[in-house]
């Protein structure tokens, strides 16, 4: 079950930074997507704290920012029109190599 927590956390920490941008795009500050930032903010830590109560701490750090980061390039790319260029895909792809091999070699 804490693969799952942390899952959802990682899942939960493309919020905040979507909802950061969103808030201040341009258009003066949006509190509806400043809200939705901390909700996603609080929702990722809650959780990353549920993981860890099994999953070693900078296994689970690890693998959480890096659930983060790699959904929060593929929105960057799918919702605003960030470059999709192949060399970000081939380091990127480290990083959903080292995911996985944090989760094979875990506990």
């Amino acid at each position: 079950m804490a693969w799952i927590y942390l899952l959802i956390a990682g899942v939960m920490e493309w919020g905040w930074p979507m909802g950061l941008k969103f808030a201040t795009n341009g258009k003066g500050f949006q509190y509806g997507p400043a809200v939705f930032a901390v909700i996603s903010i609080l929702a990722s830590g809650f959780f990353l704290f549920l993981a860890q109560r099994d999953i070693p701490v900078g296994t689970a750090y690890a693998v959480w920012t890096g659930i983060g980061a790699v959904g929060t390039f593929v929105l960057g790319i799918v919702i605003l029109g960030e470059p999709a260029l192949l060399l970000r895909f081939v380091f990127l792809g480290f990083i959903i190599v080292g995911i996985v091999g944090l989760k094979l070699v875990s506990p």
